[in-house]
């Protein structure tokens, strides 16, 4: 049963946790050529995905489970935690109404500019990406 839980975690951070970590950057593409429509479409998909990746959240509790030696106040397991947390904060919190606020005004902005909020997208997806990397190492590391 743990080999199947961590197969199962492994899948959803890659088909998941994967897709949420990306979207906004072709979000900001549309955002650039003035495609509200995509935009808003990104800005939806975002969402879903950082939603759903609570389920990676969740099987890794239960693959921690199985694990003997391992608890949530082990270091690594902690540090992971916390730093998924934040970048799934940053994403539904931050980066989806942002890129919501960015679509609308994408209508009215010339081709090629940026709209308001592009660069809180910018930073807030780039420092979620960031963590998303951190808690993948520290899944590997583990030190």
């Amino acid at each position: 049963m743990s080999t199947l839980l961590s197969i199962l975690h492994v899948a959803t951070a890659v088909f998941i946790v994967g897709p949420m970590a990306i979207i906004p950057m072709t979000g900001l593409r549309a955002l650039r050529s003035g495609n509200a429509a995509q935009a808003r479409t990104l800005a939806r998909s975002t969402a879903v995905f950082s939603w759903l990746s609570l389920i990676t959240f969740v099987l890794g509790f239960g693959v921690l489970g199985k694990n003997a030696g391992a608890a949530f106040t082990t270091g690594w397991i902690l540090s992971a935690m916390i730093t998924y947390a934040i970048a799934f904060l940053l994403s539904v919190i931050v980066i989806v109404p942002q890129m919501h606020k960015a679509a609308d005004l994408a209508a009215d902005t010339p081709a090629g500019d940026k709209p308001a909020g592009y660069g809180a997208i910018v930073g807030s997806s780039g420092v979620a990406s960031l963590l998303l990397v951190a808690t993948v190492v520290l899944m590997i590391w583990r030190p």
